[in-house]
């Protein structure tokens, strides 16, 4: 019992010699007060946002389904299970009329529609019609 009274007690001295140690460095660092450092090169970069035209038209991306010359039909981009009918304005209608006699949208051709939110109507379009398979 004397050995383990023994040993604690030197274990103990050992740490508040260590401890003393320790708070005499402490106790001697003084705070030094720093001034700010002040750099000429440390400008602000200002990045202006690209902003949008406001048209007031939303667009639609995706891969065409179906396209004639009163609408097209059309699966997202970003969303395989969203798929899209715009009626074509008459712009539009025009334009798809063009591009119908020459061959039409294909299944999968990539499309980008410009429509008018609140009416879902389809103002304008853009995209490559592909080439249509020979016999069809």
């Amino acid at each position: 019992m004397k050995r383990i009274a023994t040993i604690g007690g030197m274990l103990a001295l050992s740490f508040t010699a260590l401890g003393t140690l320790g708070a005499a460095k402490t106790a001697a660092q003084d705070p030094i007060i720093l001034a700010p450092i002040i750099m000429d090169t440390a400008v602000p970069i200002i990045v202006n946002a690209v902003k949008k035209k406001p048209t007031g038209l939303e667009t639609f991306e995706g891969y065409v389904i179906h396209a004639n010359s009163a609408q097209v039909t059309v699966r997202s981009k970003a969303n395989e299970m969203a798929v899209q009918s715009f009626p074509l304005g008459p712009d539009a209608s025009a334009k798809m009329q063009l591009i119908v006699e020459k061959g039409g949208f294909q299944y999968g051709d990539k499309i980008k529609v410009y429509y008018d939110p609140s009416t879902m109507k389809a103002t304008k379009f853009k995209g490559k019609p592909s080439t249509p398979a020979p016999g069809a």
